[in-house]
Formats: structure tokens, sequence, C-alpha cells
């Protein structure tokens, strides 16, 4: 029987996360993933770091950590990492009202503040100025390709820290400190960890449905690279993401711009849209999304929440080229209450997992905020 001190089952972010926070402190790892290389929720989003969207406090200061380290890990690693910062755009006068009020209630305001429609424009020469009152500018945000990220990372971690990844290798069962792969493989570990994302039906199903865990899908589109090297700077939002991010969710402005949205556009909230638009190293446009609650998501995407999508946007962005070269969908585990789910159904395996859409902005912060009780076992 094989053993390793950590035993990690998935190679999606958080767990890529979990086995760096480890394997730096010394410890051998190995990590299983049941794909050849991962392809679920971690490669199917924005590939935004965005500590903006996090309620001061502990998830901000969990978002930092993880922008600290992004920086750390794409440097070392080689792939592409744009320090771009965002905006958040205001059109209406409801918008605005809670931008002020947010910016107002903040602490931190050497990293962000309210911009003119001209300060706006020089921060992103996508921004559509006819309209705009003002918008929130963002030091924080940084943006990766998640496919260009994910994909590299294990490659990273194998010859930086020695991890072990046993890709193309399905965990069908774990007991106590040992766990059984589909091809007969046995291993002992001083530690597990599960972090097998919307994947929570195979292993502790039971501690999974008591949890009250569900699955969230979301739509989303590529563009053709920008002619010309365009790039649009900092990432782009509208009104629509003040009622998405728990940031934001204080103001108490804030209802009255979801009682308008609800009014005037129901089908933003009926579809969970908010929509915004991030830029990768290669000049694509990265571009979403929606929101559709649980455990059976449909397969069909529906062309009218991409239309939606693209409409909205078209009233904050303007750029080169909006021709789509690619849409897909994502699917994340998401728990309505809770920033993350962390359950110990045996010693010594941990379920590490429901990020909600955040995986990119917490993992890494998570990790090393959580290794510690980890680690004293081992």
């Amino acid at each position: 029987m094989s053993h390793a001190n950590f035993l990690v089952v998935g190679a999606g972010i958080v767990g890529l996360a979990h086995a760096l926070a480890v394997a730096k402190r010394g410890f051998k790892v190995v990590v299983f993933d049941r794909s050849p290389r991962a392809v679920g929720a971690s490669i199917r989003n924005f590939g935004m770091v965005w500590p903006i969207g996090q309620p001061l406090g502990t998830l901000t200061d969990r978002a930092l950590l993880s922008r600290q380290i992004w920086g750390e890990v794409a440097s070392e690693a080689g792939f592409h990492l744009e320090e771009a910062g965002s905006l958040h755009l205001a059109y209406r006068a409801d918008e605005w009202a809670v931008l002020q009020e947010f910016f107002e209630t903040r602490n931190d305001h050497d990293a962000i503040r309210l911009l003119s429609p001209a300060e706006a424009i020089e921060k992103s020469p996508a921004v559509v100025t006819e309209g705009l009152i003002g918008a929130l500018w963002s030091a924080t945000e940084a943006i990766v390709d998640p496919r260009e990220a994910i994909w590299t990372l294990p490659d990273y971690l194998s010859e930086k820290y020695g991890v072990t990844f046993k890709f193309g290798t399905a965990v069908t069962n774990i007991s106590g400190n040992k766990l059984t792969t589909a091809a007969g493989e046995h291993w002992q570990g001083d530690r597990i960890l599960v972090c097998s994302g919307a994947d929570f039906e195979t292993l502790y199903p039971h501690h999974f449905a008591e949890s009250g865990i569900t699955k969230v899908k979301l739509q989303m589109l590529r563009t053709v690279p920008q002619p010309d090297r365009w790039r649009m700077g900092a990432a782009l939002c509208g009104g629509l993401t003040l009622t998405h991010y728990g940031a934001f969710a204080h103001c108490a402005t804030l209802s009255a711009l979801k009682e308008r949205i609800a009014a005037e556009t129901p089908h933003f909230p009926k579809w969970g849209i908010h929509v915004m638009m991030s830029q990768n190293g290669s000049g694509e446009l990265i571009i979403g999304d929606s929101h559709e609650y649980g455990l059976n998501p449909s397969p069909f995407d529906k062309a009218e929440i991409n239309q939606y999508v693209l409409d909205y946007l078209r009233g904050f962005a303007r750029v080169p080229a909006l021709e789509i070269a690619e849409t897909w969908h994502g699917i994340y585990a998401k728990l309505l209450n809770q920033t993350e789910l962390i359950l110990h159904p045996e010693e010594p395996v941990t379920i590490v997992n429901a990020l909600g859409g955040a995986g990119m902005t917490l993992s890494f912060g998570l990790a090393e905020q959580t290794i510690s009780t980890e680690i004293s076992g081992v």
C-alpha cells in the first residue's frame, strides 16, 4: 500500500490550493482526479480574482491573501496574470446611490475610488460614456485565463514541490485513512482532503445531502481575440452586479435597485443574470453570466440567456470585436447561507467544498487559513 502525508481528491482550484499549502510546508502530497485533466467549474469561469465582491472582514482578508498568492504562483509558473483592477459602472441614479453608499461605508479608500465618466474611460477604453453617471474603481482585482492557470499549476506543483498527480484516476472509496481507486490502487494518507466540487454524489453522499448543498449552473461566452492587440484594461461590470455580490448587501440603497430591476427587467432576477467582462492573455473577452439553482441542472443552454447578457453588455461596454467564438456552461457547488463547506466525516478525512462561485478568489486564502488545523495531526 502506497503512502503520502496528504491525499487530495480533486484537481480543481480548491484541491490545487490545498496541495500547494501543504506541499510548500514540506509534506508529501498526492492529488487524484478522475479526468485526464481538470474540466469542471475551475476552468469554466471568468478567471477573475475578485476581492471587491467580498464583504469586509474574514472574506476580504481571505480574498486579498489569495490575490497575493496568485501573483506569486503566476510569476513562478509562467502563466498570464493581469493586475487589471475593476470598474463598476452606474448609468441609473439607483446604481450610483449604491456605489456612493458602498464607498462611504468602506475603510479601504486607498484601494477604491469613485470616478467621473472621464476618469472611468482612462481605466478602460471599452467604457460606454453616454449616460454614465460615475464608476467605482477598485485596484485589487486580477485576471488569469482559468484554462491556462488550472492546467499549468499541476506541472508547477510537481516540479517545485514534488506533488504527485494521478489524473484519470477515480477515487471510489475512502475508509478511515485508506483510499481506493477504480484501478484497484490502495493508498494510505495521514490526512485525506476531499475537494471534489460539484461531484459530491460519489464520496460521502449522505454528509453532503445533510448539508443542504446544491448546484449552480452558469452560462458564459468567449469572443475571438481582439484585433490589433486591443486591451480593455480594467474588468467591467454594470449595475446588475451590485445585486449579486455580498460586498454590497449591507447597503440600504440596494433594495430600491433590486425593486426597479425586478419591475423593469424580471428576466434578470429570474435567471440570476448579472453581466461582467474580463480579458485573458490571448486577447479574448470572457462574458457572462447566469445562475440557475438545483441539484439536477439542465444540460441544455438557453439562447435567450446569452442574448440577455450580450444586450445588457452593450449598454456599458463597446469593444472592437464582439464576435462570439465559444459558449459553454459551468456547474459549481454552493451552500445558500454559507461561504464554504468544511466537514469531517471521519478521521482523518476533511471535505472542503462549496465556495459558491468564488473559488478563484478565495481558495488559496482558505487553504492557508485552514491548513494549520490539518497539519496538527500529521
